[in-house]
């Protein structure tokens, strides 16, 4: 049930300030699910919940729908790329990684305010952003918490008009990229059904009415919790290796 709960928080936060899987990945592996298949079902879930946020913010995105292609583009090979290197991961391998793939995310997210940049100009997205959007899919296919912070980073140097387009183009992206990595994981069977369903329908919820919720929230606040929970949850992983 735990799991259930934390999925709905999940969708709420990932819709506008991320880290959502600080609470939904913890969760199941607190619940007795594997790591690894931990990490796919908590992607199949967070897939579904990103639908939500993104039909809220759709209408910030849809003028600028021509700036999607390319990065959902290199996005799907880098998320594809992301799963398939989590599938030929030991399973004790991948579990001394958490801890300092949690610290990773967190420091990311705390520091996110000092990646961003003020854009004049049309909107269009340079180069070296697809390179670095390609590597940040890779990561968000391999394990994803905080993925969307990266991409809020590397998105601000595009010039879009408002941070709602901003957030709502990561979203659109969150959905290819989760999306395109659950391909695999469903192949190799590591997905716990049950929890993903479940998860899934409150992640939904989550997603949709968070969206809703947060664009009124000040974002000092939304980011403190965020990163209040991603420094609890980091600690309480390295204590219990």
């Amino acid at each position: 049930m735990v799991p259930v709960v934390a999925a709905f928080f999940a969708g709420a936060m990932n819709s506008v300030a991320g880290g959502g899987s600080f609470l939904s990945f913890p969760a199941l592996v607190f619940a007795g699910v594997p790591p690894i298949p931990a990490n796919a079902t908590n992607n199949a879930a967070m897939w579904v919940g990103t639908f939500g946020s993104a039909r809220a913010y759709w209408p910030d995105v849809k003028p600028h729908k021509r700036l999607l292609y390319s990065v959902l583009a290199v996005s799907s090979i880098g998320a594809l790329i992301g799963a398939l290197l989590l599938l030929m991961t030991p399973a004790a391998a991948f579990n001394r990684l958490i801890p300092w793939l949690l610290l990773f995310a967190t420091v990311v997210f705390a520091l996110s305010p000092l990646l961003t940049k003020t854009h004049d100009g049309d909107p269009k997205h340079q180069g070296w952003q697809l390179i670095v959007q390609f590597f940040v899919s890779i990561y968000g296919g391999y394990f994803g918490a905080g993925m969307g912070i990266l991409m809020l980073a590397v998105l601000s140097f595009s010039g879009l008009p408002s941070f709602n387009a901003t957030n709502g183009m990561k979203n659109v992206l969150s959905v290819a990229i989760n999306g395109v990595a659950l391909v695999p994981f469903v192949i190799a069977r590591i997905v716990d059904w049950p929890f993903a369903v479940m998860m899934a329908l409150t992640a939904l919820l989550g997603g949709y009415m968070g969206a809703r919720f947060f664009r009124r929230v000040p974002g000092t606040i939304a980011r403190a919790i965020v990163i209040a929970i991603g420094i609890t949850m980091t600690l309480v992983f390295f204590f219990r290796r």
